[in-house]
């Protein structure tokens, strides 16, 4: 198994700064038992229940311990640990033409600043590129007709760090049972993030 490790650096009460590691991993075998994945389907909701506060009539409906289940038995999910700790994950995937995508991005409200999201985009990158993927794709859920300031700091966060918008698509085509889900009018933006010394094995 492998094991990617970053740096961070927490808070401590004194002012001082101490150093912990984020480790990112995909799924064990332990991580499938019913008090794990309904720990991460809680942790998952409970982030996107704050990032897009306003935009759904009811609360945790991001995912559930089932769905949470499969995509770890799909090793479909990446983990970020804390000192054994699970503070955060992403799902990955492969789609056609050398495309590589991540999406429900979360990292423990707890531990914010300690790089958590920082880790698992890059362990996810690294990923698609291992499955020879020269583009890496994410989409991002926002009103249509508001600025939502969280998917405001989203946009200005993946655009520091290589993606560009490229086109937008309607919600209601992608995810029907969910429309009536929704507050407000809202859509997905497609990001891109292509790296042109892996565009060359496709051409």
């Amino acid at each position: 198994m492998k094991v990617s490790v970053l740096n961070a650096v927490l808070s401590m009460p004194n002012g001082m700064k101490q150093a912990h590691k984020v480790a990112t991993r995909f799924p064990l075998p332990s991580d499938l038992g019913a008090g794990r994945t309904k720990h991460l389907s809680d942790l998952i909701n409970e982030v996107y229940d704050e990032a897009e506060s306003g935009m759904w009539k009811r609360k945790g409906t991001r995912t559930t311990p089932g769905e949470v289940e499969r995509l770890l038995r799909a090793h479909a999910l990446i983990l970020a640990e804390i000192e054994g700790v699970l503070v955060g994950s992403v799902n990955v995937n492969v789609m056609s033409d050398g495309i590589g995508e991540f999406g429900m991005l979360v990292a423990d409200r707890n531990y914010r600043g300690e790089g958590i999201g920082s880790a698992l985009v890059k362990h996810a990158e690294r990923w698609a590129r291992e499955h020879a993927c020269h583009t890496m794709r994410l989409e991002i859920l926002t009103p249509c007709h508001w600025t939502h300031p969280s998917k405001e700091f989203l946009r200005q966060w993946y655009a520091r760090i290589g993606y560009k918008p490229q086109t937008t698509e309607p919600f209601e085509s992608m995810y029907p049972e969910l429309v009536a889900e929704a507050r407000h009018e809202v859509r997905f933006q497609v990001w891109h993030n292509p790296w042109p010394e892996c565009l060359g094995m496709f051409l």
